[in-house]
C-alpha cells in the first residue's frame, strides 16, 4: 500500500546551506497494518508525511501510494489516502454533516453512494447527535470526530495520520486509537506519527525510527527490542536518536 524507497528532501537554509530534512528514508506499509513512524521533533518526520500526502516533493528517491507515485500522479494518490492530525482545520459555519458532505464531494461522490457513506460514517464514529452542531459550538472531541470523518468519507485504503491525539484529552484520544483499530481490523493501511510510547505500544505492528532525517530502525517493538537489547520502550527510543 506504501512504498518508500531512497527518499529525500532536501532546502536550501541560509545559514547552514543544503539541508536534508529527509535522507535517504526507505520502508514499506502493508494492507491492514498500523506502521509507527517515531522520532523527535525536527527528525523529518512531518515532511516525510507531507511528501506522501503530495503536499511537498521529494528531491530524489521514490514514494508509491496505493499503487500511485506521489510526484508523477499525485491527483490519484490523493485520492486514495485520508489525512488526519491535531492542527487539522475545521470551518466554523459548517455542520458536522455538511462539512463531511463538502470533502465527500470533493472527492468526486455524489447523489445516493455520497448520501449512504455519510450515513455510515456518521454512525460508525457515533456522531449522529452533533451531525448539525456548526464548527464554532464543536468541542475538542467533536471537531476531532469531524476530522476523522473527513478523512474516511471516500473510504481511501490508505490512512495517514500525524500525532492526531496531540492536545486531547484521555477520553477523546482513546476514541481516535479505538477508530485507528477498527481501521486496521477493516484491512487499512495505517501510517501513524505519534511521541505517544504507549500508543505505539498499543497500536504499532511495526515501527521505523528517525533521527536527524535518517531512519535508525525498523521493525517489529520485539524484534528492535531482542536487537538492542531493551525491553522498556522509551528508553529503546532514547538510545536510538541520541
Amino acid at each position: 500500500m506504501i512504498l518508500v524507497e531512497n527518499l529525500t528532501k532536501s532546502f536550501r537554509d541560509l545559514r547552514r546551506g543544503l539541508v536534508h530534512a529527509v535522507d535517504d528514508v526507505s520502508f514499506e506499509v502493508k494492507a491492514g497494518e498500523v506502521f509507527g513512524l517515531l522520532g523527535p521533533n525536527g527528525a523529518g518526520k512531518t515532511t516525510t508525511l507531507r511528501i506522501l500526502c503530495t503536499v511537498l516533493r521529494p528531491t530524489s528517491g521514490r514514494a508509491v501510494v496505493a499503487g500511485h507515485d506521489v510526484a508523477t500522479q499525485p491527483g490519484l494518490v490523493r485520492q486514495n489516502i485520508g489525512f488526519l492530525s491535531a492542527n487539522t482545520a475545521i470551518y466554523d459555519r459548517m455542520s458536522a454533516w455538511e462539512l463531511v458532505e463538502y470533502f465527500g464531494r470533493l472527492y468526486g461522490l455524489g447523489g445516493e453512494r455520497l448520501r449512504e457513506r455519510l450515513e455510515t460514517v456518521f454512525t460508525d464514529l457515533q456522531m449522529n447527535d452533533f451531525r448539525d452542531v456548526l464548527g464554532a459550538k464543536m468541542s475538542t472531541g467533536m471537531r476531532q470526530k469531524a476530522s476523522i470523518a473527513r478523512a474516511l468519507v471516500h473510504d481511501p485504503p490508505v490512512l495517514i495520520f500525524d500525532e492526531p491525539t496531540a492536545g486531547l484529552d484521555v477520553l477523546v484520544a482513546r476514541a481516535v486509537l479505538d477508530n485507528i483499530e477498527r481501521l486496521r481490523a477493516m484491512g487499512k493501511c495505517v501510517l501513524f506519527s505519534t511521541h505517544i510510547m504507549r500508543e505505539v505500544e498499543r497500536l504499532c505492528d511495526r515501527v521505523a525510527v528517525v533521527s536527524r532525517g535518517r531512519m535508525v530502525a525498523c521493525g517489529a517493538l520485539s524484534e528492535l527490542r531482542e536487537r538492542h537489547g531493551q525491553q522498556d520502550l522509551e528508553e529503546l527510543f532514547f538510545a536510538l536518536v541520541s
